[in-house]
């Protein structure tokens, strides 16, 4: 299961300056009655690995022979045919399109025999299904796959037997994911990729990759060209279902070496493995369930982990970036204190521009509230083409949003409306339903010192 860490990224309402419903904004005096259509990303433009391919073979072992939970896995395990999705339930008007354009990219970037069918004799099964019944199922989950069923209905009785026993898979046939049909066009499509990528593909999230959605930071929703890449190789000929894990690292390299030529010629980095407890510390700090003094308490403590451990990488950089985003209530100084300091690390690893994204729209938001339009401007301008490129609707109209405030700030408010306008279709894909796109226009316009009470 994955999508289980909450987005905590997109979430600004705790350095607003008072309550949205304290403050006049943009979204309250204009009429907002009738929003623009839904905007939807063109091609997509991956961006291929830069790393080393003895990395990258570090990589895929420790994703397809263990499990999120540490478990190893004694066989390699894929489909050994062509694979065949169906989808059931009541999927919401975007899920189809969303499922074409990703079978697509899976055939052609992947090279993975996969089609869309009507059968209901599929390999796989895509189930839409309201969000409480996901929860009521797995509590802290957003979407999840299953081997061996088709239907959630299935799930309860089978959950604790071998057929739905991962480690006891050596070959799959049969799958089910379960994901929302009333979540955000952006929050299903992303269910589609992780879920699909892992029934498909490697079982296992790792921390230290910067640039996959096989990781459980939630940064990548969409699948990336190191994504891509890995399975690829998954799916080469040269591997089958049943294999150990010594037998797949010797045909590793050459496969590496045939799909990624470029990555021999780049140095390893060997990047130290990530503690269990600082990945207990970060899920309960960022998932559901736990109260606020908690999350702040295991944030600080995930990031003395990442101080002792000596990691100077993207998850330093997330540790502190956590902390920031769980004290901004309490103490907004130190929590921009924590987004500066994760931006200095962010900057020195590679492969983090999708990252630094993130922590602009935090220090933005910052600028803003001070009244330091310029300043917010220069944050954001560099990183709404990284929004775009990596398809983060939900991202590129909060930064959207930012940059329309920071430019009232500085007097040009046509451009100002004009961002906004345009922002909205955006949000409408990223956020869903029109009162959750007026709640970010409004929690983004109580930032600006020009809607207080004296603006």
């Amino acid at each position: 299961m994955r999508r289980v860490i909450l987005p905590i990224c997109l979430m600004l309402g705790a350095c607003m300056p008072g309550t949205s419903a304290d403050m006049p904004s943009r979204a309250a005096t204009h009429d907002q009655s009738t929003m623009p259509a839904m905007k939807r990303f063109s091609a997509p433009r991956p961006v291929p690995p830069r790393r080393s391919n003895r990395d990258i073979q570090r990589d895929f072992l420790e994703l397809s022979f263990q499990l999120e939970s540490g478990r190893p896995l004694q066989h390699f395990s894929r489909f050994e045919q062509p694979i065949s999705i169906r989808v059931t339930g009541s999927p919401p008007p975007t899920l189809i399109p969303d499922l074409n354009r990703l079978v697509h990219r899976l055939r052609t970037e992947a090279g993975i025999d996969v089609a869309r069918v009507r059968s209901d004799t599929a390999n796989i099964t895509v189930e839409a299904v309201p969000r409480s019944e996901i929860r009521r199922h797995l509590p802290q989950a957003a979407c999840f796959v299953v081997p061996n069923i088709s239907r959630l209905s299935q799930y309860r009785k089978a959950r604790h037997s071998r057929i739905t026993n991962w480690s006891l898979l050596k070959k799959r046939e049969k799958l089910a994911v379960f994901i929302p049909n009333d979540s955000s066009p952006q929050e299903v499509r992303d269910c589609l990729h992780e879920e699909l990528a892992q029934a498909i593909g490697p079982l296992n999230d790792l921390y230290r990759l910067p640039d996959s959605v096989f990781n459980d930071d939630n940064v990548h929703t969409v699948l990336t060209g190191f994504d891509m890449l890995i399975l690829r190789a998954y799916y080469s000929p040269e591997l089958h279902s049943g294999m150990t894990r010594a037998q797949v690292a010797r045909r590793l390299p050459a496969i590496l070496s045939r799909l990624n030529p470029a990555g021999d010629k780049i140095a390893p980095r060997y990047a130290s493995s990530t503690p269990r407890a600082w990945i207990r510390n970060i899920q309960t700090a960022l998932g559901p369930g736990a109260r606020s003094a908690q999350r702040r308490t295991t944030a600080r403590e995930a990031l003395r982990i990442a101080e002792a451990v000596g990691w100077t990488d993207h998850r330093r950089a997330f540790s502190h970036f956590a902390l920031g985003r769980l004290t901004q209530s309490t103490d907004p100084d130190f929590a921009q204190d924590q987004f500066v300091i994760a931006e200095q690390f962010y900057k020195r690893t590679p492969g983090t521009t999708l990252h630094r994204a993130y922590t602009a729209s935090q220090l933005a938001a910052y600028a803003i509230a001070q009244g330091r339009g310029e300043d917010a401007l220069m944050l954001l301008t560099p990183y709404l083409s990284t929004a775009e490129r990596h398809e983060n609707a939900a991202l590129l109209a909060t930064l959207m949003m930012l940059r329309a405030e920071a430019l009232e700030l500085t007097g040009r408010v046509a451009e100002a409306r004009s961002v906004r306008l345009d922002s909205l279709g955006w949000a409408r894909y990223g956020f869903g339903a029109d009162w959750a796109v007026r709640a970010k226009l409004r929690d983004i316009s109580a930032l600006s010192p020009l809607k207080g009470p004296n603006g």
